[in-house]
């Protein structure tokens, strides 16, 4: 019986394909059932999601979101949508989930940071807002500015190469991740149009798009 849920995981992301034909309660169901047999294998991880394999209503993407968190130790950080058409959408579908999760473990700052502004967080942390030229943050794990990023940002200060920068519009001064560092001039650099992500590939920092790419787990994320 062909499997109506596969999850295919990497170094830098999670990808979860499901099938197009059955009916969305039964696969819910599926994701639910694979997903809590296999939550130890996870782990407590940090991930960016990919949803393939059929079309899904914003709430439904949701529903997915929460079906995986809820019965695993996975925290979805950003969901990846193929559909460029789609993607302001999925945002508002995943931001309130995103603050509910930051809320409730120091992870979550909304507003903006301006030029000689800093934050530091020791865990992943989710910036709903902008980081402007001059500002500068860092944290133990992954950085996610919901809005632009001018400033720096250092990400897994601990030595964690498994942490990402992401951001909605990414122009950086400079991207730090661990050891590994990206210089992008004293004006700052644009890296690419629309949401990108920057993650440590083969000792060295590379930012792509947020369209179609596996990016963080722990493995993300």
């Amino acid at each position: 019986m062909k499997s109506r849920v596969i999850i295919k995981s990497s170094r830098s992301g999670m990808t979860v394909i499901l099938d197009p034909a059955c009916d969305f309660e039964e696969l819910l169901d599926e994701v639910t059932r694979k997903f809590k047999e296999s939550a130890r294998f996870w782990g407590n991880v940090q991930i960016a999601l990919i949803l393939e394999g059929r079309a899904l209503t914003a709430q439904e993407e949701l529903r997915i979101v929460n079906a995986i968190t809820e019965n695993s130790g996975i925290e979805v950080l950003c969901l990846i949508d193929q559909d460029a058409n789609r993607i302001e959408r999925c945002e508002k579908a995943l931001n309130q989930k995103l603050m509910e999760l930051s809320a409730a473990t120091g992870q979550f700052y909304r507003g903006d940071l301006h030029r000689g502004e800093s934050m530091e967080s020791e865990t992943s942390l989710v910036i709903i807002g902008n980081v402007y030229h001059g500002s500068r943050v860092t944290s133990r794990g992954s950085v996610i500015v919901l809005g632009e990023l001018r400033g720096s940002v250092h990400a897994g200060v601990s030595g964690n190469l498994d942490a990402v920068v992401c951001a909605m519009e990414m122009a950086p001064l400079q991207i730090r991740i661990a050891d590994a560092a990206m210089h992008c001039g004293e004006k700052g650099r644009r890296l690419g149009r629309g949401p990108m992500v920057a993650s440590v590939e083969h000792g060295e920092i590379s930012a792509r798009p947020l369209t179609k790419f596996h990016f963080f787990a722990k493995d993300f994320i």
